[in-house]
This record gives C-alpha cells, structure tokens and sequence, in this order.
C-alpha cells in the first residue's frame, strides 16, 4: 500500500479481511486487508476472524493501559491543586505549574520522541518512558518542597511523551488497518476519554481520604503494574529488530532543536496566557519564538536529506483535514469541561464532589460510545465518522446555551456535556484512523506523534484561547455562554472545513 493510496479504500475497509496477530506486522508495509484472491506465492490460507487472539487482548491491555495512566494524569490533580498548595508553600499563582510542569514536556518532546521511537525501536523508548514515568511519580508523591514536586512532574511529563507516540504506533502495526485496527483505537480512545474523566472523580475521593499525595502514588502503581508486563509481550520494531549498525538511520537534528523548541515555546506561552493572559511580556516574547522556531522547522524539513517530519506526509489530505478535526475536538471540548467546573461550582454551589461525579456520567457515556464507534466507522466510514461527530459536539454544546442559575440546570448540563462527549470520542477514534490509514509502519511514530502532538496542543489552546472569557467576566453566567457559543460554532465551522477537505476525490480522498 503505498503512502498516497489510502482511504478511499482502508477507511471503508472490506471486514472480510485480516486482522492484526500482533505478529510480523511490525516491519514493511501493512497486509492489505481487502478480499481479492492471493497473488502466486502469498500466503493463501482462510482470513481469520475479527476476534483478537489472547496475545493480542494482552498486548492492547498493556498498551490500553499506559495511555489510560497518562490520561489519568491529566485531571487526577486537579481537585487536589489547593490542598497542595497549602501542603508544600506553593502560592496561588504558582499552582498553574503543576500543571504546565507537566504540559511543556509532554507535548514539546512528543514529535521527537515519535520519530526516535521509529529509528531507533518504539518498544525500547515506550518502556523507558513507563519506568521514567513510574519513577518521576513516585518522586511527585514524596516531594517535601515545590521545586521537588515541579521536578517530578516534569519529569512526568517527559516520560508521557515517550509512551504516547510510541504506544500509539505500536498498536497501529500491531493491528493492521480494518476491524482489528477500529476495535483497538475504540477501545484506546475510550480509555483516553474515561482518563480524563475518572481522574476527576478519583482525585477528589483520593484527596479526601488519603491526602494529594495518594494521587501521584496511584500513577506510580499503574507503571508499576504495566512495566513487568511489557517487555515479553510487545513486538520489536526499527532498530530494535535489525543487527548491526551499518544502516542505522540519522536523526534530523537541526529540525528535532527547532520543532522541539517551537512546541515548548507555544505550549509555555499558551499555558501561562491561560494564568495571567496575554499581555505579559513573557507570554508575548514566547509566543513569537515559539512561531519564528517552527517555521525554521518547515523551512529545515524542506531542504534535509532525511527530515524529522516529511512535509509529503503533512500535504496529505487524510493527515492534514484530520489533524484539524483532531485539534479542533480536543480543544473545543477541553474548554466546555473548564467552564462547565466554573459553572457547577461557583454558580450552581455544587462540591469539587458532586462535579465530578456529573463528569462521571459523561464517563460512562463516552464507554458506550467507544464501543459502537468502530461499528459506525465500518458502516460509515471515518471520514463521515470524523464529520459527523464534529457536528454532533457542536450541536450538544450549543444546546448547552439553555443552562441558567437555577438548580435543575444541573440535568441540562449533565446531558449535555455527556452526548457531546460521546460525539467528541468519535472523532478521536475516526481522526485517529484518518491521519494513519495507509501511512507504512516505518512511518507510523510519525504519524502517531502527528496524532498525539494535535491531542497535547488542542487541550493546552483551548482554554486560554476561550476559557479566560469566562473567568474574566463580571458575569459568570454570561461569560460561560459567550464561551459555549463560540466554542459550538468553531466547531461546526471545522466539521464543514473537514467535509470539504476530505470530500474532494483525489489520490488521497477519503470515503
């Protein structure tokens, strides 16, 4: 299958075809799953059936389960920010690293640490972040002071971005395109979505109970649990399968500094824009940085012999429209989740409590949604998958404009943010099959850490860009319906760009 050939045939593929073993699919280019008979000389036995084998659920769980551990790690402190503060002497501005420690790292280094994982063996770099991880949790959990913890959170930071690309391309050769490949990013984007929710939830419980500090121990133990089991069952790949050094690939350094640079640049002035907005000289000189750095990456990929980031793979209409609506879910839907805390807590009086347990029903929700969307994406196809969620969460968010100061509001707000959280993990899974249908394994760190690098800058712009409406306004109410509106047309602003752009037929037009 070549680069350009994709998903006018693999996003709608034939479910006839071979699913993923978990075995030999790590190097070369991926088995074609359609129903044309074997050429002379294939292998010509039966396709099996879509059911994983035993090995293949073990090989997801571990990999399911370090991205539900980095996704836990995105809300499980944030409940506990106060009570911590007060524990280490961090005052209330200085909280905001906790979580942009944590940020910078996590989404700087995920490009580079995608393309290294393909060079030089996504298995190898996938559990050193999971031991670096486990580690540097461990570290957060005993810190007697802020600069022990913010180095432990950084140092999370550092290890989630070796696990998330690398994990992403090692489920994406692991299972090959079709419905072994649907089922495994269903359930990797349920999990995703049930994180990030079940961390909110679970951080105000474990605050309460145990103290702050349980809610870093909890992420050491997920590693602790996932580490031993890695390394026999995940598959080798780039270096890690070859001997010898002859032909070891290069890294393109010039562009790994300046995309690397650009990235921690853009993420530490969005981050601190979301604090102290965007006036600050800091945030603006930044900010400037963070755009002269990644446009020298564009122009040094142009122009390297074997360049960090194939601007060929970036002019491809799956990779290109569905990173918009990859950065445009994440970001949109970050911001409702923000402002909706704002609103249950400070509007309608509810608990850090009792907020989480309304996202809880958006949790179970968005569980269902992952199990029916590979099933609507074989019917349909990810490209009207990816469409029609973008629609469906701006809609649902929009309804949302119905929430007032009255207590039953609570229903509205519960509903709503639920339904357009079940859009919202449809298209993670349908951007996802989007940008790496058709993409050769030894591409896919790439185009995972595409994938994962839109994830990490959607969550960290969304609230700057429009979440700060909603805090510097006079009126809450008022600020977080000025918030939802705006977020609900971008969104379905982008489901029509989308449309547009993956609708016109072409090499790389998708179904």
């Amino acid at each position: 299958m070549t680069t350009e050939t994709t998903t006018e045939s693999t996003d709608r593929t034939p479910y006839g075809g071979t699913p993923g073993t978990g075995q030999g699919t790590t190097n070369g280019p991926r088995a074609d799953t359609s129903s044309a008979p074997p050429a002379p000389g294939e292998d010509s036995r039966p396709p099996r059936a879509a059911r994983l084998s035993r090995r293949d659920g073990l090989v997801l769980f571990v990999l399911c389960a370090a991205q539900f551990m980095v996704a836990l790690d995105f809300s499980v402190l944030n409940v506990a920010l106060p009570v911590l503060g007060t524990d280490l002497g961090m005052s209330r501005s200085a909280l905001q690293w906790a979580i942009t420690a944590f940020a910078l790292p996590s989404g700087g280094f995920l490009l580079l640490f995608g393309r290294i994982g393909d060079l030089f063996g996504r298995r190898r770099l996938f559990l050193a972040g999971l031991a670096l991880f486990g580690t540097a949790s461990l570290l957060a959990a005993l810190a007697w002071d802020p600069a022990s913890f913010l180095t432990g959170r950084a140092l999370q930071g550092l290890g989630a971005a070796a696990i998330v690309p690398t994990g992403m391309s090692l489920l994406t050769t692991t299972f090959p395109e079709g419905p072994a490949r649907d089922r495994a990013l269903g359930i990797s984007g349920t999990l995703l979505s049930l994180g990030f929710t079940v961390g909110m939830v679970a951080g105000g419980v474990l605050t309460d109970v145990l103290g702050w500090r349980s809610t870093m121990g909890l992420l050491s133990l997920f590693a602790l649990i996932v580490l031993p089991l890695a390394p026999g069952l995940l598959p080798a790949s780039g270096a890690e399968g070859t001997a010898g050094d002859g032909d070891r690939p290069r890294l393109d350094v010039p562009g790994a500094v300046t995309v690397t640079g650009g990235l921690l640049a853009l993420i530490y002035a969005l981050s601190t824009a979301a604090e102290r907005g965007f006036g600050g000289t800091d945030v603006i000189a930044t900010l400037v940085a963070g755009v002269l750095l990644l446009g020298a990456f564009v122009r040094i990929e142009s122009r390297a012999d074997a360049p960090l980031v194939s601007l060929a793979m970036l002019r491809r209409r799956t990779v290109a429209w569905g990173n918009l609506g990859g950065l445009v879910t994440f970001s949109m839907m970050s911001t409702v989740v923000f402002v909706l805390t704002l609103y249950l807590q400070e509007t309608l009086g509810l608990s850090a409590f009792e907020t989480g347990l309304v996202f809880g029903a958006q949790g179970v929700l968005s569980a269902a949604a992952g199990v029916y969307a590979p099933k609507v994406i074989g019917r349909f196809g990810a490209r009207r998958t990816l469409v029609g969620s973008l629609a469906g969460q701006g809609l649902f968010v929009a309804g949302m404009l119905l929430l007032n100061a009255h207590t039953w509001s609570v229903w509205i707000a519960a509903a709503g943010v639920s339904l357009a959280s079940m859009c919202h993990l449809g298209a993670i899974i349908s951007y996802g099959l989007t940008v790496t249908s058709g993409v050769p394994d030894e591409e896919q760190g790439l185009a995972t850490g595409l994938v994962t690098s839109t994830q990490q800058v959607g969550i960290t712009i969304g609230i700057p860009l429009l979440g700060v409406l909603a805090t510097t306004s006079d009126d809450l109410l008022s600020g977080v319906h000025t918030v939802l509106a705006l977020d609900a047309a971008i969104v379905l602003v982008a489901a029509a760009l989308v449309a547009a752009g993956l609708g016109r037929r072409g090499a790389a037009s998708t179904r």
